[in-house]
Formats: structure tokens, C-alpha cells, sequence
């Protein structure tokens, strides 16, 4: 079992809205790929909404309904890209890990 601060925060939330944390050290473990495969969906899916944006934007006859829709999804897209920043950067090495 890993300490309270190396706990990893995962892609979801629990169905209180608050961050769910896995506790292993098996970074192979079922619940680790399935977590890894939910990141990398999540990251997908906010490249393709960059995309859709940027053709959106170069559209000038978009309605504001539609901006509306794409800001609410880039607002979730960005919620998820975060949580998987913050879920990896607690998980990089820190330099003082390689002299230890």
C-alpha cells in the first residue's frame, strides 16, 4: 500500500463529484491500465474537440447555441486534460529519487 502522498488520482470521479485515488503499487494492475486506457481516451477526445473548435471558429456563421454547446464540452474536456496532468506530474520522478 503507497503512502496518503503517492496515491494516484484517477480520470473519474466518484458519484459524490469528489476525486476517486487508487492505493497500489502494481502499475500493470487491472485497475492502473484501466485508468491509463481512460486518460489516453480522454486526451483523444479533447484533441478531436481542438479540432472541432478551430473549424468552428473559422466558420463565421456558427450560432451562438453552438457556442454555447462547444464551450460547455471544451469545459469538461479541460476538467479531464487537468485531472490527467495533475494525476501524472504526482507520478514523475523527483530528482532526488534517482540518488536514493
Amino acid at each position: 500500500m503507497k503512502a496518503g502522498n503517492e496515491l494516484r488520482l484517477l480520470p473519474w470521479s466518484g458519484p459524490d463529484g469528489k476525486p476517486c485515488y487508487l492505493s497500489t503499487d502494481d502499475r500493470d494492475g487491472y485497475m492502473s491500465r484501466l485508468a491509463d486506457n481512460m486518460e489516453a481516451v480522454q486526451l483523444g477526445m479533447a484533441a478531436e474537440l481542438l479540432q472541432q473548435v478551430r473549424e468552428f471558429l473559422d466558420d463565421g456563421d456558427t450560432e451562438a447555441e453552438e457556442l454555447r454547446l462547444l464551450a460547455a464540452t471544451l469545459t469538461g474536456a479541460l476538467r479531464d486534460a487537468l485531472r490527467v496532468a495533475k494525476s501524472r506530474g504526482r507520478r514523475l520522478e523527483t530528482p532526488e529519487s534517482h540518488y536514493t
